[in-house]
């Protein structure tokens, strides 16, 4: 058992929640590294060490280059902006510290690829925190489908919609201003990132991208308030994705269907210890969705609870990530999804973008 120095950048929404799983994973699954948060960075030194106070920090600073540069500090956590992602990211690669990098990795696809670059000319572990595609649920079904338990899949319809700008008159904010804070670079990267862990690569797709209020009080909106891609994967298989942030009632709709020859599955976010699986067996008279609550039997559920049904949660989604992150940084192997996996993301939100102002099918970016 050794330690490791974790620098955390940001306090906020995320901040809060890496460091939480930071404090928790030793425990939870007996990791080899045992994580000592040893710096928190911040927008200003009275909230940064307001932060070390709450999370239990031994240092804070405002100076993100000093967390970096920090020789108590071995990893580095961004959960910052997406704006600042990739100068952190270089800077704490060519000291040679691991990262883990809050989605999307940057604010375009440029950075990003540039992001992929830096890490793999290094060669040191990095990691993008796509978090809801780790819950035992979604890891059962990931299963089910590579065990062709549902057959020859043949359809996917996926969606991450939420309402949290669903009023017109919420007030302008950071969140409504420039496309890497809209829905396309905020929500979709969650559920292309989860299409492409199920299904796989996406070959070509068409987008509409659509600013529903343009004007709310204290400003314009300059981003995208939802989006919809109809896409075609490498394999064949046809999809659908929707993004909303304006979807009035929803709270958690990261939900997906899939459609195979022998079986089908239902998952929606808001109900996240359950998975609804179709067999195509017996006589017809008593097929259906059967509900199957997650428990020790589905994957990283039992060192969280050892009662089925009893379930987890948002925040041991987290702490699933953290375990996964110290795992590469121990043994020296990838874990999914590093940077060139965020980076497959990226490719496909730049090429909506791009199909959602040609008004054409376009084939998915590559390089």
């Amino acid at each position: 058992m050794m330690e490791i120095g974790i620098g955390i950048l940001g306090g906020g929404y995320m901040g809060k929640a890496h460091s939480v799983a930071m404090s928790a994973v030793g425990a939870v699954f007996d990791t080899a590294l045992r994580p000592r948060l040893e710096m928190i960075c911040a927008s200003s030194p009275e909230s940064a060490e307001r932060y070390r106070r709450a999370f239990g920090f031994a240092r804070a600073t405002d100076d993100w280059r000093a967390l970096v540069a920090d020789p108590r500090v071995d990893a580095i956590v961004i959960a910052t902006p997406q704006a600042f992602h990739r100068e952190i990211a270089e800077a704490a690669f060519e000291l040679g510290k691991p990262v883990l990098c809050e989605k999307p990795m940057g604010a375009d696809l440029e950075a990003a690829k540039a992001m992929v670059a830096k890490a793999e000319s290094t060669g040191v572990a990095n990691m993008v925190a796509y978090n809801y595609v780790r819950t035992p649920a979604t890891q059962y079904a990931r299963n089910l489908i590579n065990d062709g338990v549902i057959g020859d899949v043949t359809w996917f319809r996926g969606e991450h919609t939420e309402d949290f700008m669903a009023d017109p008159q919420a007030p302008a904010t950071w969140r409504t201003d420039g496309m890497a804070n809209g829905t396309m670079g905020d929500l979709a990267p969650h559920m292309i990132n989860a299409a492409l862990a199920l299904i796989g690569p996406i070959d070509s797709l068409v987008a509409e991208v659509e600013t529903v209020h343009k004007a709310r009080p204290g400003g314009e909106v300059t981003n995208d308030d939802h989006a919809q891609i109809m896409c075609r994967f490498q394999s064949g298989i046809m999809g659908h994705m929707y993004f909303s942030r304006v979807a009035t009632g929803r709270k958690m709709g990261y939900a997906y269907e899939v459609t195979g020859t022998k079986g089908a599955i239902r998952f929606d976010q808001e109900d996240q210890n359950a998975i609804w699986l179709y067999k195509m067996e017996g006589p017809e008279a008593e097929r259906g969705f059967r509900k199957i609550l997650t428990g020790p039997a589905h994957p990283n559920y039992e060192p969280f609870c050892q009662g089925p049904g009893h379930g987890t949660g948002y925040q041991d989604q987290i702490i699933i990530e953290a375990r996964d992150f110290l795992h590469a940084i121990h043994t020296g192997q990838p874990v999914w999804p590093t940077f060139r996996d965020g980076l497959d993301v990226a490719r496909v939100v730049h090429t909506a973008l791009t199909s959602a102002q040609t008004r054409s099918w376009t084939d998915v970016t590559k390089g």
